[in-house]
């Protein structure tokens, strides 16, 4: 009951907020150094605390104490990969060496072959780690990591398997999340030269693009295929609402991935699913003034719904560069969206104080509502592709 009320209220502040907010009162520039600005400070707090903490990484927060994991839960590489991206705008030494230490504390993933997420647990550290700094050894790790990837992928069914469990109703799942771990793949093929890896992600894009869409451009989360004869014999949800509705973090991962793959190959086909999949959110009759979507777009208790500052982080980096890909008259509307976004997640709504919020940078996102799993705390993924936002606008307006 006392959860009900919190987000009640939460719901009405943010509806009062968003008739009074006027965002083109405050310069983007500002706007965007303020973010860095409680970024880095949130950040640096979090691996001062978590240094000590031989392998550990920060989740979420549960109880209201701060939650962590070792490297094998898919969301360990976010926390390296934010504090790379934290370096790369202010390359002091401080912020390197816990680059460096936190990145290695996933050097084990490379040879994960159960887990579809390798692609987000090392391109993130590891990737961006190697974009900065070139050091052979995280070469490696991708390299090995990327091979491990590949073994989950069947010929037969076209596409990288996600999940092994619910195996009684599932043969072969590939969930829409998965779109986002093409990246290590089509980047190995460049570092390698081996065609194999960026033939794999083009063959899992097309699959995904064939089975996952609505005629509105909304996602299924869940696709299971028939193994033997590669067609698809469901199409359910596990984190959303229902197995027609629209669950916000999957749309935000379907843009993201469709647009990272159209920058990764100059196939069309790919930049024209994300600006699809871009009509159909920015569009959408329920996404809040404040433009950070409810959990889910067809949740029943809108506008009372938990919100999902995650998905509104992934969806502006990804309209970011949407905005720079595309050529169209469309493109000057994705960048304002996003910068829209951006403005009201760097306001008090969700920008964390110094020192609160377990030191997290956002707050107020949603995890798995269904699963009654990080509701309404803040994630990590969430602060990650908040701070990659941040610094794409930050590198259009130099």
């Amino acid at each position: 009951m006392n959860k009900l009320i919190s987000l009640t209220v939460f719901a009405t502040t943010l509806g009062l907020l968003s008739c009074s907010h006027t965002p083109q009162e405050e310069p983007l520039a500002k706007v965007i150094e303020r973010g860095l600005t409680v970024s880095t400070e949130q950040a640096l707090l979090m691996a001062k605390e978590l240094e000590p903490q031989e392998g550990r990484l920060p989740k979420s927060i549960k109880d209201g104490q701060l939650e962590t994991s070792d490297c094998y839960w898919w969301c360990s590489g976010f926390f390296p990969g934010e504090l790379w991206y934290l370096y790369e705008n202010n390359p002091t030494p401080e912020l390197k060496r816990y680059a460096e230490l936190f990145t290695e504390r996933l050097e084990k993933v490379q040879y994960v072959t159960s887990n579809h997420d390798v692609g987000f647990m090392l391109y993130c550290s590891y990737g961006n780690g190697y974009r900065l700094t070139k050091n052979p050894a995280y070469k490696e790790v991708l390299t090995t990591g990327a091979n491990s990837l590949s073994t989950r992928f069947r010929p037969a069914v076209g596409a990288i398997r996600s999940w092994e469990f619910n195996k009684d109703k599932w043969q072969y799942p590939v969930i829409i999340d998965n779109m986002m771990n093409l990246e290590l793949l089509t980047w190995a093929s460049k570092e390698t030269g081996d065609n194999r890896f960026r033939d794999i992600a083009v063959s899992h894009a097309d699959k995904t693009i064939a089975n996952h869409f609505r005629p509105d451009y909304s996602s299924y989360h869940v696709v299971s295929y028939d193994t033997i004869t590669g067609v698809p014999h469901a199409k359910v949800t596990h984190q959303g609402y229902a197995d027609s509705s629209a669950w916000a973090r999957g749309q935000s991962w379907a843009l993201y991935g469709y647009t990272m793959m159209a920058r990764e190959t100059g196939k069309p086909e790919y930049l024209t699913q994300a600006k699809q999949i871009a009509r159909f959110l920015m569009n959408h009759p329920h996404m809040p003034a404040d433009k950070v979507p409810y959990w889910d777009y067809d949740a029943p208790d809108i506008p009372n719904a938990p919100r999902d500052a995650s998905a509104a982080a992934i969806m502006a980096s990804a309209l970011i560069e949407l905005s720079q890909l595309d050529r169209s008259e469309e493109a000057s509307g994705y960048l304002e969206f996003a910068e829209d976004q951006i403005r009201s997640l760097t306001s008090p709504t969700y920008l964390a104080e110094k020192g609160t919020n377990c030191d997290f940078v956002l707050m107020h996102s949603t995890g798995h509502l269904p699963g009654n799993s990080e509701v309404d705390v803040p994630l990590s993924y969430a602060d990650y592709y908040y701070v990659e936002a941040l610094m794409r606008l930050k590198k259009l307006m130099k």
